[in-house]
């Protein structure tokens, strides 16, 4: 072992007995350039380091072994272990004192299994990073962007939708966690500014992956709150990211309403950027609006290069099923009892049979009530046999209740921190300043022409 990383081992060694972590996690990424140099000796680094105790020394060593793997090509087999070792075993409370390193790390992580085609061997990797290193289970990392990205490579989606279902009230960025550790050092300038300028494209990102997997399982109503999220985000430019959500939102859109959604007018990036680069998912916006399902196949054959292009394909057969089930909806509300073949000729489906078949579907989905006389191929529509009096019913709406109220509580605690927050009294009370000085305008001895 050279010399120079004796002298690492023994900073880390020494530092770390004597507890000051926050002198280590200042010192430590000078050393990030000698690790990745070394990086054929790293092994022997490890050896001398315990996970335990040397935290920190050995996260930036694994950085070091992350960031030469282009060139030095390791055993993948031990990377991976490596990472769940260290996960397992870390101490938690020295690496709150590097937090944006650690999400570096799992950055690094992500990009090197996405590489390497081994997606499904990092996911349990992840989510117990995000375990570790957050707050609260409402917090958001940049790392769950990462478990997504991970969740759709491997298509395995059963770890990640937990963290989905938990709706976020709080976001942990790297500019976040800097001026923490800035405060507390109680300096003018930070140490850490890895992947400062990233916050919003990990945000970003998980918005947008989690739009994609609520997607793929069907839960559309889910999926399109994510995508709305994504293009809404306050933003001065637009982002790729942002366009992609957008054509996603708007097939979404048609799917869950028949339309598209509701946009808040303060989203003016989409105005001015987004629609008029997505000007064939507006076509199709556009023709779905007839209800007419040979117009929306003709369009979508059409433009079937630009959503092969955007990986869409998928969302556009979606879209062509949801309105077929839409004109069978509308038939409910004008008529009785139908012919399977006049159901078929009347939304402009195939056969009798491929109508039965959407019937069924739609009867066993809870999308409409009906029956089907298999004698002679009549369908009889009936009305919603819910009465809303069963107790399955009473604890639906109890639980519903509950829900509001809990947020409610939620709404009214954030009010409260953002009213308390000293640089939102600073701008209040700068504002009625304002106000003040415009009710009392100066006045002018010469003339007001002048």
């Amino acid at each position: 072992m050279g010399s120079a990383l004796e002298n690492y081992v023994n900073q880390v060694r020494t530092v770390s007995a004597a507890g000051n972590y926050r002198e280590l996690a200042d010192e430590l990424p000078e050393s990030l350039s000698l690790l990745v140099r070394n990086w054929s000796i790293l092994d022997n680094v490890l050896e001398t380091l315990d996970m335990q105790q040397h935290t920190l020394g050995v996260l930036y060593v694994l950085l070091g072994k992350l960031h030469s793997a282009g060139t030095a090509n390791p055993d993948s087999t031990q990377i991976i272990q490596l990472m769940r070792d260290f996960m397992q075993r870390c101490n938690v409370d020295q690496l709150r004192f590097a937090v944006c390193p650690f999400y570096e790390l799992c950055h690094v992580f992500t990009d090197y299994l996405v590489q390497k085609n081994l997606s499904i061997l990092g996911i349990k990797v992840l989510s117990r990073a995000i375990d570790l290193i957050r707050h609260m289970d409402t917090q958001l990392t940049p790392i769950h962007a990462d478990l997504c990205q991970l969740s759709l490579k491997a298509k395995n989606l059963n770890v990640v939708l937990p963290y989905l279902d938990t709706d976020i009230t709080d976001i942990s960025t790297v500019a976040a966690e800097c001026k923490n550790q800035q405060q507390q050092q109680q300096q003018q300038q930070p140490q850490h500014t890895l992947d400062a300028n990233n916050d919003a494209k990990y945000f970003l990102l998980y918005y947008y992956y989690g739009g994609m997997i609520y997607t793929a399982v069907k839960n559309y109503e889910r999926a399109l709150y994510f995508f709305e999220v994504c293009i809404t985000t306050p933003a001065m430019a637009m982002s790729h990211i942002m366009l992609e959500a957008y054509k996603k939102f708007l097939m979404v859109s048609l799917i869950v309403e028949g339309k598209i959604a509701y946009i808040p007018k303060n989203a003016q990036v989409i105005g001015r950027f987004m629609k008029p680069l997505a000007n064939h998912y507006h076509d199709l916006v556009n023709v779905y609006g007839n209800a007419s399902s040979e117009e929306l196949r003709i369009i979508i054959l059409k433009y079937s290069e630009v959503f092969t292009r955007d990986n869409n394909v998928g969302l556009a057969k979606q879209v062509a099923t949801s309105l077929y089930k839409r004109n069978i909806q509308r038939l409910t509300k004008t008529f009785l009892t139908l012919s399977l073949s006049d159901v078929a000729s009347r939304v402009q489906l195939p056969s009798a049979s491929e109508a039965e078949r959407y019937i069924l579907n739609m009867i066993k989905s809870g999308e409409i009530f009906a029956s089907i006389n298999q004698k002679d191929g009549m369908v009889l529509f009936k009305d919603d046999p819910e009465q809303y009096n069963l107790p399955d019913m009473f604890l639906n709406v109890q639980t519903n209740i509950t829900q509001v109220l809990d947020l409610v509580k939620q709404i009214n605690k954030m009010e409260e921190e953002i009213i308390l927050n000293p640089l939102y009294v600073k701008k209040a009370l700068g504002s009625q300043d304002e106000d003040l000085t415009s009710q009392h305008p100066k006045t002018y001895s010469g003339d007001p022409t002048d």
